[in-house]
């Protein structure tokens, strides 16, 4: 599997990443065997890109995923966390969370992007994850705490990884305007872009994406299936579109590019997951996944090949804006394009 260097880092992640949230419970309880079986999956895919949080099963998923790679020759693979939820125990806890996580509540989450608060969310989830270090931190959702986030929490991670403590420092959020100013008015290196760009919104292309190509600064694509839409190659009602039951426009206008698929002999959740790589800022793409078997489906369809021709008719058919970027090339070949940024095998 290639791996893409973030920009000005010496960081190189694989174009497929490991979405750990799903195995820190979220929805619904995945044991600790179909964890493990998942990222002994990922890792014989040639997946070296792995993503947690503090936030997903309030320390579960980086404690499974800490302890999976354990063993596992250190400098071969990636590993990001996220700062901006200190995990703190919880006075009044109820037995289970109330944030989509099926865990017990021992612990609450509490926004903070101090620099201490940084300080002690790097220690507390090495400790957690057993590791040495991480190798990429982002700030987690920062949209109501720009001022903190930008004016102390950015500064701390550009002064850790300046030290060398951390490869390569940003943000991640669900909307894109805050990641545009993050990449131009603070040292961030790469964003998450969570669900704004995928088949059915380009809303990226007014903010985040021209300012990645504008600094030369990377984009790691999250969401892409918009909370499950576009995860099935023919959608139905009742589908969750952004976490919330899609609306019957949304289900219709995913079908036509279903159907568009079909005629260019792909489908419909290969081509979500090629989409955002059409952009030559996005590095990587990275998907949740539970067990051993949503590890194979998901790098089968990576490894699919979507035409060029596809985008160019969805354009045509009005199903995707005209100013999407579409360089030359298809998914899951040798000469699959990667303007703006380095290969390596």
């Amino acid at each position: 599997m290639q791996r893409r260097n973030i920009h000005n880092t010496s960081v190189a992640v694989t174009e497929l990443g490991f979405g750990a949230s799903v195995i820190g419970n979220l929805y619904r309880t995945t044991s600790a065997g179909d964890a493990a079986a998942a990222v002994d999956a990922a890792w014989e895919a040639g997946i070296r890109y792995f993503d947690t949080a503090p936030h997903y099963g309030l320390g579960l998923s980086e404690r499974r995923l800490g302890a999976a790679l354990r063993g596992r020759p250190r400098d071969e693979y990636v590993i990001s966390s996220k700062v901006g939820r200190l995990l703190v125990p919880n006075e009044e806890p109820r037995g289970v969370d109330t944030e989509g996580f099926v865990v017990r509540d021992d612990l609450r989450r509490r926004w903070d992007f101090s620099r201490d608060g940084v300080l002690r969310f790097i220690e507390d989830t090495l400790e957690r994850t057993g590791l040495d270090r991480l190798d990429i931190v982002y700030l987690h959702d920062p949209e109501d705490h720009w001022r903190q986030a930008a004016e102390e929490a950015m500064p701390t991670l550009a002064e850790l990884r300046h030290q060398g403590v951390i490869g390569a420092i940003g943000a991640g959020m669900n909307q894109s305007a805050m990641l545009a100013r993050f990449l131009r008015e603070t040292a961030a290196d790469v964003v998450v872009l969570a669900g704004r760009y995928t088949l059915l919104d380009q809303s990226a292309l007014d903010d985040v994406l021209p300012a990645a190509r504008e600094s030369g600064m990377s984009v790691v694509a999250v969401g892409v299936f918009n909370s499950g839409l576009l995860s099935r190659e023919w959608p139905t009602d009742g589908m969750k579109y952004d976490y919330q039951d899609a609306p019957s426009e949304l289900v219709a206008r995913a079908r036509a590019i279903a159907e568009v698929c079909k005629a260019h002999g792909t489908t419909l959740p290969a081509a979500a997951i090629a989409f955002p790589t059409t952009h030559p800022s996005t590095v990587n793409v990275t998907l949740d996944m539970r067990d051993r078997a949503q590890v194979t489906q998901n790098v089968e369809l990576q490894r699919s090949v979507v035409p060029r021709a596809l985008w160019d008719d969805l354009r045509h058919q009005g199903l995707i804006r005209p100013d999407v970027l579409t360089p030359g090339g298809v998914q899951g070949t040798a000469d699959r394009p990667a303007p703006g940024s380095s290969l390596r095998r």
